[in-house]
């Protein structure tokens, strides 16, 4: 990819490639994770759909030139979910997959919240959360400034939308008219704490974030057909910025991590590993095999 006619998503895979490419990756996060014996499960897990759907089917990217010129950006705001950005990033092609079995460990560029300066296709270093929809709205009315056809995604977390840099970021993408931008937002209702609404209730988050001039799309964010269409409709909506609030499960498929915050951010123990590897076809061994090869 070298040119403007060049610009669209390298894989551009249907409704079964990503079906299959989103349990991979959900083996290659449960993997990594027992691996590091370190790090975030339930909210990495539950995202893997809407993120395979971004990086194999919508966003436009040259994984062999991550800097790409005209690339499109992603801004993951909820830093330490890297187990799917990671592993999004390795079945793309940015780095090899074997980079995965060294997340978080000294030898290895995978930190535990993402460095921009160590891993291709991390466009911002970040994990303090309130800050990534502040950072994609610059990027969005820079881009529009150039006259640049990317689109610029902001991707978060229900739980950061306690925090007030959040809401001047989606007041003045509002005002600004930011169509180019795109927020998603894993809303599972789970923080680190417990549940959203018993720490600090956000809903009805759909109306605020129409209050504040934005596009506003609710799907089921482990229907694949759904998320595909819910990014076509932002892309059509102009004259506003768009969101899609993505209702999604923690832990998703793996049933003893089923909406447990409990499993925010701790990994699996070898056993449990085990278990939730059987549960998507597979075991440690094979798995770790497969990355190791790659």
């Amino acid at each position: 990819m070298n040119a403007t006619a060049d610009r669209r998503n390298p894989y551009r895979f249907g409704i079964d490639q990503l079906k299959s490419k989103a349990r991979d990756i959900r083996r290659d996060i449960i993997t990594m994770l027992v691996e590091a014996k370190s790090g975030h499960t339930g909210g990495p897990m539950g995202f893997a759909d809407v993120a395979t759907a971004l990086f194999f089917n919508e966003l436009v990217y040259d994984p062999k030139n991550p800097k790409w010129p005209w690339r499109d950006m992603w801004f993951y705001s909820f830093g330490h979910v890297t187990p799917i950005h990671y592993s999004a990033l390795g079945e793309a092609g940015f780095f090899p997959l074997r980079d995965l079995m060294k997340f978080r460990k000294f030898d290895g560029h995978l930190q535990g919240h993402p460095s921009s300066l160590d891993t291709p296709g991390v466009e911002v270093s970040s994990g303090s959360l309130g800050q990534g929809l502040s950072i994609a709205f610059g990027a969005a009315y820079g881009s529009r400034m150039d006259g640049h056809p990317r689109r610029v995604y902001g991707l978060l977390s229900d739980g950061e939308h306690q925090e007030g840099s959040i809401w001047e970021a989606i007041l003045s993408a509002g005002h600004y008219k930011l169509d180019n931008l795109c927020a998603i937002v894993d809303y599972n209702n789970i923080q680190i704490d417990g549940y959203i609404e018993d720490i600090m209730g956000l809903a009805p988050l759909a109306d605020k974030y129409r209050a504040f001039r934005w596009h506003v799309i609710e799907i089921d964010g482990h229907d694949l057909a759904a998320i595909l269409s819910a990014l076509e409709e932002a892309r059509r909506t102009k004259g506003k910025p768009s969101v899609i609030l993505a209702r999604t499960v923690m832990g998703q498929p793996i049933s003893f991590m089923l909406n447990n915050y409990e499993w925010h951010g701790k990994p699996p123990t070898p056993d449990e590993g085990e278990k939730a590897l059987a549960e998507l076809g597979t075991t440690y061994a094979q798995w770790s095999e497969r990355l190791l090869s790659n």
